[in-house]
């Protein structure tokens, strides 16, 4: 498969993979490897100067494709991007039917790092054993709430599968049918709402990781 020429790169194209929301992690990594090894440095090493650094370029724009394609935030940003022809939207308003979480993960968030500063604080043999009780609370609550996140992005991550099959029956790209056949706003939402689930995910295992600490 050639790569198209657009004024932004395919990665799909790049790694051969067709253009679909979901691609399986693991199937996508055989391809990057299988498509990269003969361009890999420590097969060229001893190869004269103009094949290594074309062997170079091209494990670097593989890898490339590969890191945009392997996170799903990053994939479907390329997607929309792709099938627009623009950039997907900046939007910063929380997405439909997140808020509760949103509030949730916040308050929490605000109510460790209220607790981690009195931890840090304590002197006491006694008040030290006392928070030390409370941090096990409060990394329970923080389990609960990210495996909440993740249920969600687990849902999310079905329905893109499940979209696989409205993009291999769509009119092939560069058809003026295509962009009509396919559902790019919900898409879209998807993609809002994976990135912000994405980021409440991080803040948790950050405090979660601070927990730990002694």
């Amino acid at each position: 498969m050639t790569e198209p020429l657009l004024d932004r790169p395919d990665f799909f194209a790049r790694l051969d993979e067709p253009r679909r929301p979901w691609i399986d992690p693991e199937a996508l990594k055989e391809r990057f490897i299988a498509l990269s090894a003969p361009s890999h440095p420590d097969r060229v090493h001893a190869a004269p100067e103009a094949e290594r650094q074309a062997a170079t370029e091209r494990f670097a724009a593989l890898n490339e494709a590969y890191r945009q394609l392997a996170g799903v935030k990053d994939r479907l940003a390329h997607l929309l991007a792709l099938e627009r022809g623009a950039p997907a939207a900046d939007v910063q308003q929380i997405p439909p039917g997140t808020m509760d979480l949103f509030l949730e993960v916040g308050q929490a968030c605000r109510d460790v790092d209220g607790f981690l500063r009195r931890r840090d604080e304590a002197t006491s043999p006694m008040v030290r054993v006392t928070l030390f009780e409370q941090g096990l609370d409060w990394t329970g609550r923080l389990q609960a709430l990210q495996a909440n996140v993740g249920a969600r992005r687990g849902e999310i991550e079905a329905e893109l599968q499940a979209m696989n099959a409205v993009w291999d029956s769509a009119p092939p790209p560069g058809s003026p049918q295509r962009a009509a056949g396919l559902p790019l706003e919900r898409l879209e939402q998807l993609h809002r709402i994976y990135s912000y689930l994405a980021r409440w995910g991080g803040q948790l295992q950050e405090r979660l990781a601070r927990l730990a600490l002694p």
